[in-house]
């Protein structure tokens, strides 16, 4: 009998990565799930737990961890702005020595790793759709550059590794993703705007509206990780995962609204400092290296996050939203 993976998911308690947990599961994987819970919950992997082939560790990755594994998917750091604003050292901590630590791991092992980076490497970007051979347009000193620089470093240490120790490397520029187990105040525009029109209450643009983000629903996302983390050793990215459907806030707020049956208006306030003012990937890489394409369209995906939130804020009492922007 073959024996199965066992695959670590850094961030595993995670929007993104309890998912992945579940779908790692659900291909026979071994999975051990490490997170220090500082963004992640218990609640995202609660019913993985009586899973004999699943582990939860809690642990911080800015620190060594000495475990074997087959595969490593790195997902651990706070992604949303109010998040990865609320300790900017930590953050860029999580993302260097968190991926020094990993590749560390990795590098032991022999074992294959994948790093989620983000679009945010591109920052605001002068080119549009960016592609991955994009450099970016990125403020090293800015309110942001915690998260962006961080994220920029790790892809260099990835490369680096991989030129000198011939590293299996794997990168995923992740674009917006929104769906279920999303947190309720993590200020990112989906959540918030769905909490505030399931609410009743105004929802919050920041600037004029006009702004462009593109939406991935979390299922499509999860497949592009897998399927990357799959190909042949010398395919390494960076390769963006995201949907090219392009849509300004103002759209969206509108989008959302129609489909809570909201009577929610819309309010105006600044928009913060180095926001991208448009987003949208170009993802020509991934159709031909992956064959993958997002599949969700914006109204389904929309509808089943409504019906997260729906049912969350009906048997939870919910302290007030930390809005923004995304």
């Amino acid at each position: 009998m073959n024996r199965r993976n066992r695959v670590l998911v850094t961030g595993g308690a995670g929007f993104l990565g309890s998912q992945l947990c579940e779908r790692l599961l659900a291909e026979d994987c071994e999975v051990l799930c490490v997170d220090n819970y500082f963004t992640g919950s218990r609640d995202n992997i609660v019913a993985m737990l009586s899973n004999p082939r699943f582990e939860a560790v809690r642990h911080d990755i800015t620190f060594p961890l000495y475990i074997e594994v087959d595969q490593i998917y790195n997902l651990a750091c706070p992604a949303s702005p109010i998040h990865y604003q609320f300790d900017p050292v930590q953050t860029t901590k999580v993302s260097v020595h968190g991926a020094i630590n990993m590749l560390g791991l990795a590098k032991r092992m022999r074992a294959p790793i994948l790093q989620a980076s983000t679009s945010e490497v591109y920052g605001d970007p002068q080119v549009h759709p960016q592609a991955e051979d994009y450099w970016g347009s990125v403020n090293p000193i800015g309110p942001r550059a915690c998260y962006d620089e961080g994220k920029r470093c790790a892809e260099t240490l990835f490369f680096d590794y991989r030129r000198q120790h011939g590293m299996p490397i794997k990168i995923a520029r992740i674009f917006n993703t929104y769906g279920p187990r999303m947190s309720i105040d993590d200020g990112r525009v989906v959540s918030s705007f769905v909490v505030q029109a399931l609410r009743g209450e105004p929802l919050t643009v920041y600037g004029d509206g006009d702004q462009t983000r593109s939406f991935c629903y979390v299922d499509d996302m999860i497949d592009g990780l897998v399927k990357l983390m799959n190909t042949p050793h010398e395919v390494t990215g960076p390769i963006n995962l995201g949907n090219p459907r392009e849509i300004t806030i103002l759209e969206l707020a509108s989008v959302i609204i129609r489909l809570t049956g909201s009577k929610s208006n819309i309010i105006h306030k600044k928009l913060p400092k180095d926001d991208p003012r448009r987003r949208q990937p170009d993802i020509t890489k991934a159709g031909h290296v992956l064959g993958w394409v997002p599949s969700t369209p914006l109204e389904t995906g929309i509808e089943k996050t409504i019906g997260f939130f729906d049912r969350l804020l009906n048997t939870e009492h919910i302290s007030p939203l930390l809005s923004g922007a995304g």
